[in-house]
This record gives C-alpha cells, structure tokens and sequence, in this order.
C-alpha cells in the first residue's frame, strides 16, 4: 500500500461518523480510500447509508482530518498505524464483519499470538478471582497461548500479570487512545505488556475512554482470542458482552465457577447454564483444542520453577523486600522502614515484584509475599 492511500485511509478514520461498515463501503463504492477521501458530497450521498445532509457533514470532517498530524503523534508515542489492507493487520480481525480499518499498535504482534485466550471480567473483583485469573492465565501462557485481556482493574489486570509472570506474551486491548493509559495506575503494567506483547486499539491517539468505547472494544478482543474464559462477572458486566461476541464468532466460551452467592457469581453461573464450559483448570481449557497438539502436563505445574527463575534476576531493592515479605500483610511504608527504603523506590520495587509475580497486592495498600507452588 502506498503512502497516500495510508493516509487517505488514516484520513478517513478520524472522521466523526465514519465507523467500520461505512468506511468499508465507501471504499467499496469508490474503488479506493483516496478516492473516497476526495470524493464530493454529491457523490458521498450516493452511497449506502449517506443521505444529503450527512453526506454534507461527511465531506466536511474529511476535509478537516489532519492524518499527518495523528501520524507525527503516533511515531512519538512509539505506535505504530495498521491499515486493515496491510500484511500486518490480524488475520482473525479480518473476519469481522465491522472490523476496524485502522490498528493502533504500541509493542509487537506476532505470529505466535494467533494462538491467543482472552481472559476477562469483574473491575471490582475478589481475592478469589483475581487469584483464578492469574493461575489461569499464568497457565495458558506456559503452554504458548498468549493471554488477551483489557488492562482494565480487576480480573483483566489479573491475567495480564499472569502472562507476564509466566514469562508468556499478552495483548491488551483498549477502549482509548494509546496517548493515555487507563486505568492510570496500570501505567506500569502497560509498559510490561509493551515489552512481552502489545497495547492496541482502532480510537484515534487523543480519545479518552468513555463508556461507549468498551462494547466496541470487546469485539476486537473476542475476535483475537480461540477461546473467552470468563472469571467473575455480574449480570450486566461487560465481559459478558465479550463472551456473547465470542460465541457469534464460533469461538470457544468459558466460565470460572464461584460461591452462588459471590457478586461475581451470577454471570459466570449464566454462562455455565447457558453451555458455556466450566474451567477449573488449565486442562479444562486445553481439551477444547486438541488439534494444537500442546503438551502440558508439566509445564502447567511448573509455577514454583518459573518463581525461582525470576527471583534470580531481581535487583537489590526487589531481594530486600523480598527477604522482609512473608504471609503477614503488610504496609508498604513499614516495609519500606524495614528495608531502609525511601519510598518511592520501595513502591517502584514493589510494583516489579508483582509483575513478576512473587507479591500480592491486598487492599489497603497491604502486600504479602505469594507462595511458589502448582
């Protein structure tokens, strides 16, 4: 693809009223983005779904965009754009009957990550899930699944960390631009996911997350992953948006059973009533897809290896605290007095030790070291 029709493309997309399905047929009408960039709003109102008056706002907006721009904004934020018509773009997204014309890419996406699990649900989650999650997601990618998540609080969170403790890769997909990161304390996380995977996302670099941007991102998440396993989620949480776009698209479903009357029990329940299959484990998940031909046995009983590995890649702040955690929970700054720490290298140290992993953020700004173990 050349470069002007990139841009026409890029141009297109930033346009306020031009999703997916109207991009696609505007292309398809004129033979080209660049064509329907340029075309006039006589010729814009002949396409489907374009009347007079919107064909008229239309070419206005398209006259507006300022593709260069939001490229230059891009390149220095590190991200890369993907145009749907390029060898880079997801296949599994091409499937999409309104996929996005344009991918916002902050990392790498690579061949390997076809073989991807979403895991998703509650922000507001339990201990319980949030443990669920990470030993599920810390599993998969043992195995070679990358782990797709939304880098939302909660479970999404969870499973990030997971993968990433693993030594596994792991996509989070987003419902903003990626000039943000949110929620803002996943600062850190996300520049974990950048290095062992991606950020990415079809809003535009400056759009900040609202609550219409979530639904749209699902379907994204849906279509990158074989299989959604749903970890706790009420009857109207989103994920099980997710696990709906999941199904439709022929994909794998999967629920993660809790106490009937957890907050989080009720969607998963619905779910599991509904066909969705119960996961207990990692095998659970792996007898769905026996044409991978993926061993595991071993490799998913392995945690207490992989926690010895990463602490011996630690620094000195990270084996200090280490040396001073125990199952007790306790407060970040006492564990900073202990360890003769100023504070802020203490919470930087402490942030990395739960990426790996090997510390568990309780509430109330409390922290205990995890047990090593299958």
């Amino acid at each position: 693809m050349d470069n002007e029709e990139r841009l026409a493309a890029l141009r297109l997309h930033l346009v306020t009223g031009i999703g997916p399905r109207l991009f696609a047929a505007m292309v398809e009408r004129f033979g080209s983005a660049k064509a329907a960039s340029e075309a006039s709003a006589a010729d814009l109102a002949q396409v489907p779904w374009i009347g007079p008056d919107s064909a008229a706002r239309l070419r206005e907006g398209i006259q507006r965009a300022e593709p260069e721009a939001e490229l230059q904004k891009a390149r220095s934020e590190g991200v890369t754009i993907v145009v749907r018509a390029e060898p880079e773009y997801p296949l599994a997204l091409t499937y999409l009957t309104d996929a996005p014309p344009i991918l916002y890419v902050k990392g790498t996406i690579v061949e390997q990550d076809a073989q991807a699990i979403a895991v998703v649900g509650m922000r507001k989650c339990s201990l319980y899930g949030q443990d669920q999650a990470e030993r599920l997601a810390g599993g998969l990618a043992r195995t070679g699944f990358t782990i797709v998540s939304g880098l939302a609080r909660g479970i999404d969170s969870a499973a990030h960390k997971g993968a990433l403790a693993a030594g596994g890769r792991t996509l989070a997909v987003m419902g903003n631009g990626l000039a943000t990161v949110y929620p803002p304390e996943n600062h850190r996380l996300a520049e974990a996911v950048v290095e062992r995977g991606a950020l990415l996302t079809e809003f535009p670099m400056a759009t900040m997350p609202a609550a219409e941007n979530f639904p749209r991102r699902n379907r994204i998440l849906a279509a990158l992953a074989l299989g959604v396993i749903v970890v706790e989620a009420g009857k109207q949480s989103g994920s099980l948006i997710t696990a709906r776009l999941a199904a439709e698209l022929g994909k794998e479903v999967f629920a993660v059973p809790n106490r009937i009357d957890a907050p989080g029990a009720a969607g998963v329940h619905a779910l599991i009533r509904d066909g969705a299959k119960l996961v207990e484990s990692v095998a659970d998940v792996l007898d769905e897809f026996p044409d991978l031909g993926i061993a595991t046995a071993a490799q998913e009983d392995a945690p207490r290896q992989a926690a010895l590995a990463l602490k011996a890649n630690l620094s000195p702040e990270e084996s200090r605290l280490m040396e001073i955690l125990d199952g007790q929970p306790t407060p970040l700054d006492v564990l900073a007095g202990r360890a003769g720490l100023e504070a802020s290298r203490a919470s930087g140290a402490i942030t990395l030790l739960e990426l790996k992993g090997l510390v568990r953020a309780l509430p109330g700004g409390r922290f205990v070291r995890r047990q090593a173990g299958p």
